[in-house]
């Protein structure tokens, strides 16, 4: 089966299936919609929001709108994967709330399945990847209807057992998880390496190699990404003016926030404001 992309056109629905021996994710990511990261085979490392972790084969990720997250190698890069991207209208309807309740109180799921609802998946996987690479009549809603079924198998899964703890993988990734957070918290006032490796206790080489390494972020991507997050937020919600949401997210020139704001999302910063 050869990789593919689909996307519906409006943003709200996609699927992705890699086979790959090595991948990491090229640019900054978040989104509007819920993702489904499923890992068929192999090992990788995921930063979510503040935390690296490592996921297994069978493991299934499920990440929030608009949380900053990136995969990344781990000692066994060749891995196998498919990605559902979904909009939360299509989730919408009453019946669904309870039994997805998990996803709306939660920054981010990790469900490591019992074997039973392990094989329920992989026939739903495969299912999916047959719809979406055949493009039989209604093969849209057919794959919509089979990740509406994983998310609920996974929110039972979570409601029914105990949560558990996961570990960073070194001692490395938990003091890069500190800055992390002290950057989520004050990435509207002047940050710079420097500045950070100062208050951190550490050199500028090792913040900066480490970092990338935690993270699969440079130290700028990362800060851009936290800022152009915050400024989309505030595009698509309130109604100030673009070079007042540029100071407000940490920029000094509302030219330089442009640039980046585009590198990052895609498109000028008006274009959210007019989905409004």
């Amino acid at each position: 089966m050869g990789d593919f992309q689909y996307d519906n056109g409006e943003g709200t629905f996609s699927v992705s299936y890699r086979k790959a021996r090595s991948h990491n994710m090229p640019v900054s990511h978040f989104h509007s919609t819920y993702e489904i990261f499923c890992l068929m085979s192999g090992k990788r490392e995921f930063f979510i929001k503040d935390r690296t972790l490592v996921i297994h084969e069978g493991d299934i990720v499920i990440i929030p709108p608009n949380i900053l997250h990136r995969t990344t190698n781990t000692e066994t890069p060749e891995h196998e994967r498919l990605i559902v991207n979904i909009h939360e209208k299509h989730m919408a309807a009453g019946s669904y709330m309870d039994v997805l309740h998990p996803l709306f109180e939660k920054e981010y799921l990790i469900v490591k399945c019992t074997l039973q609802d392990r094989l329920a998946m992989e026939t739903m996987l495969q299912t999916m990847i047959t719809e979406m690479s055949e493009k039989k009549p209604g093969f849209e809603l057919y794959a919509l209807t089979l990740a509406l079924q994983m998310l609920m198998i996974c929110c039972r899964h979570v409601k029914s057992s105990r949560v558990e703890t996961f570990e960073s993988p070194s001692p490395m990734h938990e003091r890069i998880s500190e800055v992390v957070r002290y950057m989520n918290s004050h990435y509207m006032n002047e940050l710079s390496l420097h500045l950070l490796a100062e208050k951190f206790y550490v050199s500028p080489y090792y913040l900066s190699r480490f970092f990338k390494e935690a993270t699969g972020f440079t130290f700028v991507e990362y800060l851009n990404s936290v800022r152009i997050k915050e400024a989309k937020k505030l595009l698509e919600q309130s109604s100030m003016k673009v070079n007042l949401i540029a100071k407000r997210v940490g920029f000094g020139s509302v030219t330089h926030f442009g640039r980046v704001f585009k590198s990052v999302t895609g498109y000028v910063p008006l274009h959210y404001r007019k989905g409004k």
